[in-house]
């Protein structure tokens, strides 16, 4: 979190606010109780899938939501009705070998087909329903013509072969209607179960909680009670080793906090009065007493899930290309089909015509295309989730292949963020001591690296802090608060050149040239001194800068620091592009800026203080997690704060894309060819695809895309 730029937290500091990593993300919950935990889904929107109440519902098209358990259920139905269908039917006139055939056999298909036709196809029904009303015929559409054809047209040759003429030659779909249902159950499945994973991957999170707290009473008594009962402003008390059951603020004891588990940094972080803490973090040797501030339904792992919740509000575009596919096959289906019907009705009576065209319309729905997508996505799901990566809004995997730039912070993304304290120059009669005494104390509830740094010297000199009252932050600036009854701010050197305040700008570009940020403390319009300090690049920052480069995309530093240290990392990393004392809103109008000539950018910050360049760019990327972050700005969560991971989604993007191109033309691509032949476009010439070769070229297909799906794998660079 930065404070120059935080609106709730940032007790503002003046220097480059890029800093921390988020350690939290919201989430809501109430529903389920894990662990003493109360887990609501709320109602999780993702791609068009809402979670809700532990279960998952997922758009079908033009807003009919169908719920995961119902769905599943659903699928495993049909495939039952499905598995005795596939047995006693002919496969596309051709009879399998393992087909199974007896006195009434036609009946049994023809009872179960009809069953599973309006049980299986129902979820289909709707979606088309609604992508009619709409005027946008996609997906479902495409499926529901492909099954109602089949089964009607098997329908009438049921009734032709047992009530008319038993030797007629007239095909039935049965064993097409039932495989294409199944199938495109079972597509869409993968695709919500993918999701899903998500989703229980958040649950085990909640395994980081105690089942109990150690709760504080109005007697001042200690009993324990459920994690899921503890309220807001409660006390609970936190024994040395124990994990902290929900989220808070300190109001007494001190120690370091592994919070490994929740926020992926290994370091211990000093807590003490006003320090916020995190729920599932592992207390050190200190006792802390925690007033809660957030209860099971808003704390960490609610504000997660809200997180994952917004995940997917927008299809991808990978998506919308497969509609756009669905709808025009729909289309040329449709105008193909009844031109078939039409011309071989005249070349060879109804009957040939229209079968010709049912033909044309089944093999324009391949099974493959309700794979194409789906099976790529569960593949990347899973991919990303084990390297750490949370792909929030799959659009960002198209934008990949666009980019030209990326745009990141300063401190914490490519510098470790973590400050010390290299010089400290007193201005006035003040001694350093009581100097370095009222920065702590006017800094002691900030969470900022600077203000930590500052505060753990402090301590280190054996300093009494006493927290400021009324301590408010300037955005983008610093922070002020009172100290024994005076009024303090501590600024940036580009405040005091706009409210004109004196100070040595030798001595400051001396100090920033050395690659310090620079705070100074003010009273009355007048310096009283400031401190100095320094931070480090992050060992695999000037790779990431390398790899970057390589793939021809420029990096950018955005920084709300000084120049002057601005200037020198920049070097550091090989004399990159950078922009210095930036405000949030200085910062997207960089990023818009660059977009409006034409640009891809990609942007990394806290999620937070870089909202607005986050919303702004195509791509934007999180770095990190924290309880007062919101991230709802960013397409892409790093969950490991590791910057190297965003060359693992820039590589795990491409190879996504790549694969779902590579699907979409094995699941459709075939019917360029496939369709104008089953419509005997070159029977002039004794050419016509016949069903039974149609079948074959789709089930190919099937077995293409799922096997392509497989082969996607995140290269990693050397």
């Amino acid at each position: 979190m930065k404070p120059d730029e935080n609106k709730n937290e940032m007790h503002g500091m003046p220097m480059d606010h890029d800093s921390m990593n988020m350690k939290g993300m919201d989430m809501k919950s109430d529903g389920k109780d894990m662990h003493g935990m109360q887990m609501n889904y709320g109602s999780m929107n993702m791609g068009g899938m809402n979670m809700s109440h532990g279960s998952m519902e997922m758009d079908m098209g033009g807003g009919h939501m169908m719920n995961m358990g119902n769905f599943k259920r659903r699928f495993w139905i049909s495939l039952i009705l499905a598995i005795p269908i596939l047995l006693l039917s002919p496969f596309m006139g051709i009879v399998l070998p393992f087909q199974i055939t007896f006195p009434g056999s036609n009946w049994v298909v023809m009872i179960l087909s009809t069953i599973l036709f309006f049980y299986g196809g129902e979820p289909f029904f709707s979606g088309a329903k609604g992508e009619l009303k709409s005027h946008a015929p996609a997906m479902m559409t495409l499926i529901t013509m492909g099954i109602s054809v089949a089964y009607l047209y098997s329908l009438y040759s049921f009734v032709i072969k047992t009530f008319i003429n038993p030797n007629a030659h007239v095909m039935d779909f049965f064993w097409e209607l039932a495989s294409l249902i199944v199938i495109m159950l079972l597509g869409h499945w993968i695709e919500m179960s993918a999701v899903m994973n998500a989703g229980n991957a958040l649950q085990k999170m909640a395994a980081l909680l105690p089942d109990s707290a150690h709760l504080v009473t109005a007697e001042g008594q200690t009993k324990d009670v459920p994690v899921g009962q503890l309220q807001k402003k409660q006390i609970v008390v936190v024994q040395p080793g124990e994990k902290i059951p929900t989220d808070g603020v300190v109001v007494s004891g001190a120690s370091d906090v592994n919070e490994a588990l929740v926020t992926g940094e290994a370091k211990a972080v000093a807590k003490n009065k006003g320090s916020k803490v995190i729920g599932g973090s592992v207390n050190g040797d200190g006792s802390l007493r925690v007033k809660v501030t957030a209860t099971s339904s808003d704390g960490y792992l609610s504000q997660v899930i809200n997180l994952v919740q917004q995940a997917q509000k927008e299809k991808s575009k990978a998506e919308t290309l497969a509609n756009k596919v669905a709808r025009w096959l729909f289309y040329a289906a449709l105008s193909i089909g009844i031109l078939a019907l039409v011309i071989w009705t005249i070349i060879s009576g109804f009957s040939v015509g229209l079968q010709r065209m049912v033909t044309v319309l089944v093999i324009a729905c391949p099974h493959a295309l309700g794979l194409a997508v789906p099976l790529v996505i569960a593949r990347s799901t899973s991919i990303a989730a084990q390297n750490g990566l949370l792909i929030r809004n799959r659009q960002a995997i198209e934008e990949v292949n666009k980019l030209d730039y990326v745009f990141m912070d300063k401190t914490g993304t490519l510098t470790q963020g973590v400050f010390q304290l290299n010089d400290l120059v007193s201005t006035s009669d003040l001694s350093k001591t009581d100097l370095l005494n009222l920065f702590a104390d006017v800094q002691a509830n900030s969470s900022h690296p600077l203000a930590v740094g500052v505060v753990n010297e402090a301590k280190k000199q054996g300093l009494t802090i006493d927290p400021a009252t009324d301590m408010q932050a300037i955005q983008g600036v610093g922070v002020t608060g009172t100290v024994n009854g005076k009024f303090y701010q501590i600024v940036s050197a580009k405040y005091l050149d706009q409210h004109q305040i004196a100070y040595d700008h030798d001595q400051f570009a001396k100090l920033a040239g050395a690659g310090n940020s620079i705070s100074y403390l003010v009273q009355d319009g007048n310096v009283l001194g400031l401190t100095a300090q320094g931070d480090v690049l992050r060992p695999e920052s000037k790779r990431l800068i390398s790899q970057l480069q390589r793939m021809h995309i420029k990096p950018v530093m955005l920084t709300g620091d000084n120049d002057l240290s601005a200037k020198r990392v920049a070097h550091e990393l090989g004399d990159i592009e950078y922009h210095a004392e930036l405000l949030p809103a200085d910062k997207e109008k960089v990023v818009a800026k660059t977009e409006a000539a034409g640009n891809h950018v990609m942007m990394v910050g806290d999620g937070i203080n870089d909202a607005p360049s986050l919303s702004r760019a195509n791509i934007g990327v999180a770095i990190g997690a924290g309880t007062d972050v919101a991230i709802d700005s960013a397409d892409v969560v790093l969950v490991r704060s590791d910057p190297e991971d965003i060359i693992n989604f820039l590589n795990l993007a491409k190879a996504t894309n790549r694969k779902m191109v590579e699907n979409l033309w094995w699941g459709a691509g075939y019917n360029i060819i496939a369709m104008p032949l089953a419509a005997g476009i070159l029977a002039p010439i004794g050419i016509i695809l016949s069903p039974a070769v149609g079948a074959i070229i789709m089930s190919l297909s099937t077995v293409i895309v799922a096997v392509n799906a497989l082969t996607l794998h995140l290269k990693k660079e050397d």
